[in-house]
């Protein structure tokens, strides 16, 4: 049961972490424009505040500690879907542009809501 429980661990931090490395990708070749760099750059911060909460709560002191860590994450994941979803709507890029990240992030928010 350990051994499970330490490789879906190991998994999901690797699915977090490829996740932000797509992500970088993505806001790499945003358009240039004023809105995409400032929606970018938001995006950017939330993005890769998800994986930066959940290897601290992998640090915690306490139950309590490791808690508060993974519900910043998901608030993190939540944010990340408006900007995403703001980018879409507002036409800075399509659909298909943003249909990965946006399942990716709704399936982390679901395994980090579990937790």
């Amino acid at each position: 049961m350990v051994e499970n429980k330490t490789d879906r661990k190991k998994e999901f931090k690797r699915r977090v972490y490829n996740f932000t490395l797509k992500l970088i990708g993505f806001i790499d070749i945003l358009p240039k424009d004023n809105i995409s760099k400032r929606l970018g750059d938001q995006l950017l911060r939330s993005g890769t505040s998800v994986i930066a909460n959940y290897i601290e709560g992998q640090a915690a002191n306490s139950k309590k500690d490791f808690t508060n860590f993974l519900n910043i994450s998901l608030k993190s994941v939540n944010e990340s879907k408006l900007w995403l979803s703001l980018l879409k709507d507002s036409k800075k890029v399509s659909d298909d542009e943003t249909k990965w990240l946006m399942i990716e992030l709704i399936e982390i928010s679901n395994i980090l809501a579990e937790v």
